[in-house]
């Protein structure tokens, strides 16, 4: 997007697939958090896409990325979704957007980091600039607790879980504040980002 010297307002799309509805209450916390720092924000299912979202994704300056772990890996669907983005990381139409994940699972760890690998190298390969989460490990000391931030310690994207019975209204409280810690972290970076790339036009 283009900014003028007054307008730093970060325009953040989230582009998640969720199966069972718990990746979506996340997606929902992502948004919240960017919106905590005046952003834009726009969310994309992406098992349903339109022209119409694609244009919300070239057109974003930050796209955060999420994806339920299934068999230790982003879902099959939001693969599908990756694949679909061939041209447009040839042409490197999002090429020096933000970018940033999460993922949820049904055990701790779920191998989840490998979830948020699979991101990452996704965000490279269109030459996005990956922000991590920013946090400290929680729960991890006879003083923390389960409701700490960042309580199940990753560091890449925001990783939570959720029992796999369980309905998305049961979506771990800290998982979400972690979440939304996560949309914050975004659209501050995405701001600082637009606001250097407008003092450097300007000079």
């Amino acid at each position: 997007m283009n900014h003028k010297a007054s307008d730093t307002q970060a325009h953040v799309a989230i582009a998640y697939h969720s199966g069972f509805g718990h990746t979506r209450v996340l997606a929902e916390a992502v948004a919240a958090g960017a919106r905590d720092r005046a952003a834009t924000v726009e969310l994309i299912a992406v098992d349903g896409m339109t022209d119409a979202d694609w244009l919300i994704l070239d057109e974003a300056d930050a796209i955060v990325f999420g994806s339920a772990t299934y068999m230790g890996n982003v879902s099959a669907e939001f693969q599908r979704f990756a694949e679909k983005t061939g041209r447009r990381c040839m042409n490197g139409t999002w090429r020096d957007k933000v970018a940033a994940g999460f993922t949820n699972s049904g055990a701790k760890s779920g191998d989840k980091v490998q979830s948020l690998v699979s991101l990452a190298v996704f965000a490279a390969q269109h030459h996005m600039h990956w922000v991590n989460l920013g946090l400290g490990a929680g729960w991890n000391s006879s003083n923390s607790s389960e409701h700490d931030l960042n309580r199940l310690g990753f560091w890449l994207g925001a990783g939570a879980a959720t029992d796999v019975d369980a309905d998305p209204d049961r979506v771990h409280s800290a998982d979400k504040a972690t979440c939304r810690h996560l949309g914050q972290r975004v659209a501050e970076v995405t701001r600082q980002l637009i606001a250097g790339r407008v003092a450097t036009a300007a000079a």
